[in-house]
């Protein structure tokens, strides 16, 4: 299992508009066709103004296949044209892979 975490750093004032869309909008489309997510939350402390969501895959080839499938779909396509405008600044992206000891795996 791969774990892939995402973070966006929205616009001050705009996260929870963007969240408003991605939940009516993005989040069903993920769900149906990138499979498992594990986590899904925005900062309290720290550097603010972030959401992050975390998702599990078997394989990094299972992500590329299950993401790339994704891309193509016109759904996904539209939702990224209808993003509000200005709300996310910023996204990083990481791939961890658990040790042999680490509770998820």
């Amino acid at each position: 299992m791969i774990l892939e975490i995402r973070t966006y750093t929205a616009a001050v004032g705009k996260t929870q508009q963007w969240l408003d869309y991605y939940g009516k909008n993005g989040l069903p489309i993920q769900q149906e066709m990138l499979g498992k997510l594990i986590f899904f939350g925005t900062s309290e402390i720290g550097t603010l103004n972030q959401v992050t969501h975390i998702w599990a895959y078997t394989s990094l080839a299972e992500r590329e296949q299950k993401r790339g499938a994704m891309a193509k779909d016109p759904r996904w396509q539209d939702y990224l044209k209808n993003q509000p405008p200005g709300a996310l600044i910023a996204q990083e992206t990481k791939i961890l892979n658990p040790v042999a000891f680490s509770p998820l795996k």
